[in-house]
Parts: C-alpha cells; structure tokens; sequence
C-alpha cells in the first residue's frame, strides 16, 4: 500500500470504516513495522509471539492483558510492549480502541492454532 506522506492518517475517520472486533487493520507501514488499528471487546485467547514484542497503544477505553503471573491495565492514552515469548490474554469489558505495532506477518493468535479469533493479516483501509 502506498501512503501519502504529504497527508495525516486520522484515527477517528479509520475507525468509521468498519465495526468488527479483534480484526486489526492496517493504516501505515514503517520498514517492516505495521501500525494496525483494532476494536476489541470481551475475551481474546492466550498467545505469545516467539519472534517479536508486540505493542498496544489504547487510544480510547480500557485495555487488560493478563500474564500467567498477573496483569496489566492499559487505559486511554497509555501503552505497552508484551515482550516475545509472553503469553498473554488481551480482553474489554467494553469496547477498547487501539493501535497495534508489529511486524508485518505477525499473526494475532501467535503461535496458538488457527480459530475464530484468527483475523486475517494484511487487511489495509
């Protein structure tokens, strides 16, 4: 995808275009780093990535990752890095808005076999 540098990327007019939960999509690529926007709500499954840190940035609501040994609240205008090899369990109370920062390829359910919450990777808006 091939992105205006000479135009801004508006989260709130990306956000408008769809309304589906725990599918990330794409909005900008840097090197081989994809920022991916998400609306996530309710439970994700627990993963890790073996390859790469993953970093969630809430841009709207309440975030909680639980770790095997505790968890980490993540709120509006606040972020984290899940470091590679951390199993973790995102979920929402209710609906959390973010941006993700990974590797392109990277898949949302890690290591975890494919299922329902697997999205499809490389979805641009």
């Amino acid at each position: 995808m091939n992105i205006d540098h000479h135009q801004s990327t508006n989260f709130a007019q990306k956000f408008s275009l769809f309304k589906e939960q725990w599918t990330p999509k794409v909005i900008a690529e840097m090197n081989d780093y994809q920022f991916k926007i998400a609306r996530l709500q309710g439970d994700f499954v627990w993963h890790s990535h073996a390859a790469t840190d993953e970093t969630f940035i809430v841009l709207e609501g309440e975030l909680r990752i639980d770790y095997r040994d505790g968890h980490v609240i993540v709120s509006q205008g606040e972020m984290v890095v899940v470091p590679k090899g951390v199993e973790h369990k995102p979920s929402a109370g209710r609906e959390v808005k973010l941006l993700l920062i990974e590797p392109r390829g990277v898949l949302n359910t890690g290591e975890e076999a494919v299922g329902e919450r697997t999205a499809v990777n490389d979805v641009w808006l």
